[in-house]
């Protein structure tokens, strides 16, 4: 396995610790009706749910543009650079998210995006 492989694992587990952070220690949560119960969250656990939800936004882009690299041939070190670059980038969006640092976050979210556009041109380059 690659690195840039075991990165789309790690993106892959990204929402869940979000949503892990927005659930643990909850009062009164419902897991029979667990959006409800976050649709009532306010400050760090609302802001975790939505850092759940962007980031399973951006996982399909990031696997398929890393797979269509492996498929056109990419250089393997470009790729696996670039895919680190994507996973530090949401893991920094989460953090901002939750920190409430709301530019930081849309800019490590633009550098995400950039590199999912990177991995998926490094073929062709």
């Amino acid at each position: 396995m690659t690195v840039a492989y075991w990165c789309v694992l790690i993106a892959g587990v990204i929402p869940l610790i979000a949503i892990g952070i927005a659930k643990a220690g909850g009062e009164r949560y419902n897991n029979r009706h667990p959006r409800v119960w976050l649709g009532k969250q306010q400050g760090y656990r609302a802001r975790a749910a939505a850092a759940e939800s962007n980031s399973f936004e951006a996982f399909p882009f990031f696997a398929a543009a890393v797979i269509i690299a492996h498929l056109t041939q990419a250089p393997q070190g470009r790729l696996d650079l670039l895919a680190v670059v994507f996973v530090l980038a949401r893991i920094a969006y989460v953090v901002c998210y939750l920190a409430d640092w709301h530019w930081a976050r849309s800019l490590v979210w633009f550098v995400g995006y950039l590199a999912c556009i990177a991995i998926f041109l490094s073929g062709v380059f």
